[in-house]
């Protein structure tokens, strides 16, 4: 556990706390369409229902009141469960999100049931960033594989900071994307809801607290464009299942 956790963090997929996430609106299905051939660095994520929305703000409540200068959840840092990052072309995205309903229309990701087990954290520039670590279910991993094997066609290798909404300020976040597969994708999957960010003591003290382990749903799935630190920083398109 600890192997694939420090895995993901060096991926920097966990640091919300320092990059701007500007949130699309739409329903169903929201392109940006157009024929650029670049490349964009997508984030396919699930989004949480009340349930888990309720507990990320009440624990982000609680990290900011022992570091008032971290991030609060809200519109620009909303919570959710990342499941894949690729490097595709802009030109693709409109065939990309086409297999994702196919695919969403026979999984029902909206159905799925998760459950987060504890807290985790990890330390990044003097505090600790701190995550609802989310359960590894056969469901979820299934799905995790089945996003991955849909927009496997469309990945491409050779994304630059270009590809991110804002220039990296650390290149590593380049390659992670790159090396999501294999690397933080199948047995390696870590599914977790980022919460913000306090000092360590403090952080040390929640997690060996006694944690009730709680259920969420999903009211829907995202594709974002990353941005700085690897956060989802534009939605590109949304798909809610069926009405």
């Amino acid at each position: 556990m600890k192997r694939i956790v420090w895995t993901f963090f060096l991926g920097f997929g966990l640091i919300l706390a320092f990059s701007h996430m500007c949130v699309g609106q739409g329903n169903e299905k929201q392109v940006v369409r157009t024929t650029d051939d670049k490349l964009i660095a997508i984030d396919v994520l699930l989004e949480p229902n009340q349930a888990m929305l309720d507990k990320a703000y009440a624990s982000n409540a609680r990290l900011r009141g022992d570091y008032p200068a971290g991030y609060a959840l809200d519109a620009t840092h909303a919570p959710h469960v990342t499941m894949l990052q690729r490097y595709i072309r802009v030109k693709d995205l409109d065939a990309v999100t086409t297999a994702l309903t196919k695919l969403f229309a026979n999984e029902q990701p909206t159905e799925l049931q998760l459950r987060a087990k504890g807290y985790e954290y990890t330390i990044w520039s003097g505090v600790a960033v701190t995550i609802f670590v989310v359960e590894r279910t056969p469901e979820l991993i299934r799905l995790q594989q089945k996003v991955s094997d849909t927009v496997a066609p469309f990945s491409v290798s050779g994304g630059t900071a270009a590809a991110f909404i804002d220039t990296p300020s650390n290149s590593e976040i380049v390659g992670y994307v790159e090396q999501f597969v294999p690397k933080s994708s199948g047995e390696h999957y870590f599914p977790h809801v980022t919460l913000g960010v306090a000092h360590e003591d403090f952080v040390k003290q929640l997690k060996a607290a006694p944690f009730e382990a709680f259920s969420f749903g999903v009211k829907g799935v995202g594709v974002y464009q990353l941005g700085n630190f690897g956060t989802a920083s534009k939605k590109l398109w949304e798909y809610q299942g069926k009405r």
